[in-house]
């Protein structure tokens, strides 16, 4: 007797690219135990989850995401970034209390994982960070995020400005509590905001605190003509050539965006093994542009997808990702510039790949962890049939997702989030934004 069979599904396990076949996944202790090709053999399960007429893949993966931003969804419109942080964003951050970043922290992690992802490498603000872990082990989502880091008077508002040596101290202790939490499926990133937002001082301390405790550094980096020129103007450099000076490049760094890079910066952060996170619903609408992602592929670096954060999506779906890095990037390299199946790929094992967990998820193998994603085919753009990458990229939604688990335990069924109620958490969601948006009003 396992613990679980997912059943009657066309199995794509991306472990090699344009495979799939009909079969069942079984899963005992948390792991995938075994991948049968469709037999007609009984297999005792504790539970089946009916896979019929669904695409079973590996749990999706998200390289960038700001979950406590999810209050600030549809209230930042029509602005570029330095307009979007300074009247919007960064007013928002710095009215949630604690009980408004939980809020955020329920809504976009759920939003997360009723949309199939699996796995998120999140970003937080300032404060409260603690909050924002409990969720994410609470609702089960592998989820690796850190506290936000802004020290520089010149940039920050006041309201978010922070110490130098009370921030680091504070990250460090949320990493000693976090890091390998919940059985392993939390983690610890230390996450400077970007080049401009911190003292030289401050991303060196950054750099030191991840390298000592084997944590990821994540941050954001050439998203924005204008952060490029300043960088330029304060450092006298280029963005990934004073990033690279402190030490924020190399395999531990993802840095989110990479929209507008010198042909040097590329061949720095190929050298150098640094991960890129590509966000083409944000950055289309802040009109930051479309990052090199063919270019940067076919230099080696390791690509993942990401949706950023609500108020510069409004959504948070791994679909919507996929099918914007599965179309935009004919603009400059043709009809064939990135295939379904290697969008695919992005949002499953490269993502795993740059986020150093590919030897736990990201492939549907014998052994790793079942964190598998479950995608109907009802839906009237996924007829009548196809390639299923092609189904996935170019048709799917995130209201096809059916089947969530993670570490073999069922998290969402029928689209229903199991591990928690949806309409409480978004009536806390709607009375926490109206909380926050009288602090900001005041």
């Amino acid at each position: 007797m396992i613990d679980l069979v997912i059943r009657g599904g066309t199995v794509v396990p991306m472990v090699e690219n344009g495979k799939y076949f009909s079969g069942d996944v079984l899963i005992d202790n948390g792991k995938i135990l075994e991948i049968r090709r469709h037999q007609t053999d009984e297999i005792r399960a504790r539970q089946t989850i009916d896979a019929s007429e669904a695409l079973v893949i590996p749990g999706l993966i998200q390289c960038h995401v700001h979950v406590v931003q999810s209050l600030l969804r549809h209230q930042a419109d029509g602005l570029e970034l330095p307009d979007w942080l300074q009247t919007r964003t960064w007013p928002y951050e710095a009215a949630l209390d604690g009980d408004g970043v939980q809020a955020a922290a329920e809504l976009g992690i759920a939003e997360l994982l009723c949309g199939g992802t699996t796995t998120a490498l999140d970003f937080g603000t300032t404060h409260d960070h603690d909050r924002v872990f409990r969720v994410a082990e609470e609702l089960g989502i592998r989820f690796i995020s850190g506290k936000t880091h802004m020290d520089d008077g010149y940039t920050n508002p006041p309201a978010l400005l922070e110490d130098r040596d009370a921030s680091v101290a504070e990250a460090e202790d949320l990493g000693r509590r976090w890091h390998n939490a919940a059985g392993g499926r939390l983690g610890y990133a230390v996450a400077p905001r970007f080049a401009l937002s911190c003292t030289k001082g401050l991303l060196e301390d950054c750099v030191a605190l991840a390298r000592a405790n084997g944590w990821l550094l994540h941050t954001h980096a050439s998203e924005n003509l204008s952060e490029i020129e300043e960088v330029r103007r304060r450092f006298n450099r280029t963005n990934i050539d004073y990033l690279d000076s402190v030490g924020l490049t190399g395999p531990d760094v993802v840095l989110a965006h990479g929209v507008h890079l010198t042909k040097e910066e590329k061949h720095l952060l190929a050298e150098t093994g640094t991960r890129i996170c590509h966000c083409p619903g944000a950055n289309l609408k802040l009109a930051s542009g479309i990052a090199d992602i063919p270019g940067l592929l076919d230099l080696g670096v390791s690509v993942g997808l990401g949706a950023d954060g609500a108020p510069c999506n409004n959504r948070l779906s791994i679909f919507h990702e996929m099918a914007l890095a599965g179309t935009l990037h004919t603009l400059r390299h043709g009809p064939s510039a990135l295939d379904a199946w290697s969008v695919l790929a992005m949002a499953t094992r490269d993502g795993a790949r740059a986020l150093h967990i590919e030897d736990r998820t990201g492939t549907l193998e014998t052994g790793k962890a079942a964190d598998i994603t479950v995608v109907g085919l009802d839906a009237w753009s996924l007829q009548p049939g196809g390639d299923p990458a092609s189904r996935l990229v170019y048709g799917a939604t995130a209201g096809d997702v059916r089947h969530v688990v993670i570490d073999g335990r069922p998290i969402v069924e029928d689209g229903i989030l199991l591990t928690a109620s949806g309409p409480e958490i978004q009536d806390h969601a709607r009375t926490a934004w109206h909380a926050a948006r009288r602090r900001m009003e005041a």
